[in-house]
């Protein structure tokens, strides 16, 4: 029995609980690659400027074709550095009539990598909320974790943002991402962003709408770092005792679908990266190209050690902390 399944177990939840089944979907998150500018140690899909899995036109397109079929959902957009795909604008353009809201997770930096320069108006042309990663308000961490001079293009491009009026319109949404250094667990979300909050606007006159934290997931290039620091088996103990069943049924894999390279369908970004496919009756993987949302009701998560991560202490998704309690970490 798995970590996660015994902490479900010790709290009386069971696999066939209704929380740990699928819902109405509102989120379709593809990942379009992982081909990225930067190697952060905490990636778990192991991007980098070597990456070469690129999602195609051809796949691109079945997903246009899924969201005509099924209007007004969340387009969550993630990588590698999904600019980086060379039908990122393609895809932009064209989704854009059929959802409710084009969400673009960004690394900041990429937006000076030769040839994107545009990117900053092109965001605001197409009202895309961006949530930016950026670990800490201090230069040292960034740049030990996402690579040295990270940090001072992180804020250049924030400052640029601004400029443009990110974080000043309603329709302009700009939200960081805060993911632990280490083998540890994110503080409060509030009380992160308040730090943020101050510090950023303090010291480079920046202004963001939100703080999402984030919990490091021990799955690919991070848990090669806890390997080889022999902090593995630590940091699982640390998920399993601060455990919180209170957040379970706010899991984002029960409302998000997340779509890989090749057009293979899985319930979340992590599950992809381990290979975890849904598949059909006949054992056959979800292909985007051919879904049926039918095929999906009520359909068990697949669940392992690293769903820990998502359910320990204030819990935690692509959208942030799900609970926001104070004692919840131990």
């Amino acid at each position: 029995m798995n970590a996660f399944i015994n902490a479900l177990d010790q709290s009386g939840i069971s696999l066939q609980d209704p929380c740990l089944k699928r819902t109405d979907l509102t989120t379709l998150q593809i990942n379009m690659g992982n081909l990225c500018n930067q190697s952060c140690m905490h990636c778990h899909v192991g991007a980098s400027p070597e990456g070469n899995k690129i999602m195609s036109k051809q796949v691109i397109d079945a997903i246009l074709r899924f969201l005509l079929n099924n209007k007004g959902l969340i387009l969550d957009i993630t990588g590698g550095a999904p600019e980086l795909n060379p039908d990122f604008d393609y895809l932009i353009k064209n989704a854009r009539p059929l959802v409710q809201e084009i969400i673009v997770r960004s690394n900041l930096s990429v937006i000076f990598e030769p040839g994107k320069e545009y990117l900053p108006e092109f965001f605001k042309k197409h009202k895309i909320h961006l949530i930016c990663s950026l670990p800490c308000y201090g230069q040292d961490n960034v740049d030990a974790q996402r690579g040295e001079g990270v940090f001072k293009k992180s804020i250049k491009a924030l400052q640029k943002l601004n400029k443009l009026g990110y974080a000043k319109k309603a329709e302009l949404a700009l939200d960081l991402v805060y993911n632990p250094s280490g083998a540890f667990l994110p503080q409060q979300q509030a009380v992160l962003q308040k730090a943020y909050s101050e510090q950023l606007k303090a010291n480079y006159n920046i202004d963001f709408n939100r703080l999402v934290t984030i919990t490091n997931v021990p799955i690919k290039r991070f848990k090669d770092y806890l390997n080889s620091r022999g902090e593995y088996s630590n940091y699982i103990d640390l998920l399993r005792q601060n455990f919180n069943p209170e957040v379970v049924c706010g899991i984002m894999c029960r409302k998000f679908l997340s779509i890989g390279y090749d057009g293979r369908v899985y319930d979340c970004d992590f599950n992809q990266s381990l290979g975890w496919m849904l598949k059909d009756v006949n054992g056959n993987p979800l292909m985007i190209d051919k879904l049926d949302l039918d095929q999906l009701k009520n359909r068990d998560i697949q669940v392992g050690e690293h769903c820990l991560s998502c359910t320990a202490g204030y819990g935690s998704s692509c959208q942030g902390a799900l609970s926001k309690e104070n004692d919840k970490l131990k």
